[in-house]
């Protein structure tokens, strides 16, 4: 298992060992056993999410859940490729409003650690692609929320995404009171 630090502390590339054959091949996508030994202590994850894509150029984000109810998630790719994207935007963090972005496949193997106080999203680089996530606190509505995609700077590397109507009326990060704040340790 390689893990790799980004430039955004708390975000975290985990690249399971895969074991491949003629036949194809077997991972471990999770084992906390392997991660704790490697040093990353993740917290208990108490949902898993799928979501499938149908076209290229699908952009979902930039979303979070509020505290109470903030979520961590644990994100990879069941098939098919995306650029995941985390922000960090929690209040007083020396990262604030920065961004880092990972390429997932079902080819390359690797999974994104986003800690909670991080908007999430990402961009199908290829039709039908599956995306597969852990999170650490259960969904509410009442803590759902999201910011507008094309107001944080980022390099999507697409034009004119496929929106859904909450991605459409998200408001602009510079109009958004993040409910995150950064506490130093």
């Amino acid at each position: 298992m390689q893990i790799q630090t980004t430039a955004l502390p708390g975000v975290t590339v985990i690249t399971p060992a895969r074991h491949g054959d003629s036949r194809g091949f077997f991972s471990e996508s999770w084992n906390r056993r392997s991660l704790d030994a490697a040093g990353l202590h993740l917290p208990d994850f108490v949902q898993d999410n799928h979501s499938v894509s149908r076209h290229a150029g699908t952009l979902r984000g930039m979303h979070y859940q509020a505290p109470p109810h903030a979520q961590g998630k644990l994100v990879r790719c069941g098939r098919g490729a995306l650029f995941d994207v985390a922000v960090d935007v929690r209040r007083g963090s020396p990262t604030w409003g920065q961004w880092v972005g990972v390429d997932l496949s079902f080819e390359n193997g690797r999974q994104l650690w986003i800690p909670a106080g991080f908007l999430h999203g990402f961009v199908t680089r290829q039709d039908d692609t599956e995306i597969v996530y852990k999170c650490t606190d259960h969904y509410h509505p009442d803590c759902d929320g999201a910011v507008a995609w094309d107001s944080l700077g980022i390099d999507w590397g697409v034009e004119s995404p496929i929106l859904s109507d909450k991605d459409l009326a998200a408001p602009e990060f510079a109009d958004w009171q993040s409910p995150f704040s950064w506490q130093a340790t």
